[in-house]
């Protein structure tokens, strides 16, 4: 009787199911870039939020200075707070620091990425391309993923981030 070993196709089977979460992750030399997601938008919307996770694997800090999309007339880098009770945002023009080591949440509600200019609404389900510009580890491309309007967090494997 023959032995078959059956570990390989389980191997290739898990790597299957988990290649649409392995898709969403970027990186550029030691910087690793997880789920960036974005909200659908209304059809009169002008702004959207960009959101996601910066990864520096190095020793040295980078920062992250700068964005684009062909989505977007300008896209800036932005952090809110809040002051005596009212939501304040502002650009931060000298970009988002990532320490070496260490890891920054871009989210709903403090720091992200504002697509200022919207050429067209974003829709659930679609892909929106960017360019994020470091300091030190250049450039890379990323695409955000567009979710439903009430999302607070990126959806994985399905299941929804609200």
């Amino acid at each position: 009787m023959k032995s078959t070993n059956i570990y390989p196709l389980a191997g290739i089977a898990l790597f299957a199911l988990a290649a649409p979460v392995l898709a969403h992750n970027f990186s550029v030399g030691k910087i690793a870039i997880g789920h960036p997601w974005t909200r659908e938008t209304a059809a009169t919307q002008t702004v959207g939020g960009g959101f996601l996770t910066i990864r520096n694997n190095g020793n040295v800090s980078d920062r992250l200075v700068s964005a684009t999309s062909p989505s977007a007339t300008e896209v800036q880098i932005h952090t809110m707070s809040m002051d005596g009770g009212v939501m304040r945002m502002r650009q931060l023009k000298d970009g988002i620091a990532i320490p070496a080591g260490q890891s920054v949440e871009l989210k709903p509600g403090g720091l992200h990425l504002m697509f200022i200019g919207l050429k067209k609404p974003f829709k659930q389900g679609a892909k929106i391309p960017a360019t994020l510009k470091f300091a030190r580890a250049g450039s890379v491309q990323v695409t955000f993923a567009v979710q439903p309007v009430g999302s607070t967090a990126p959806m994985e494997a399905g299941h929804a981030g609200h």
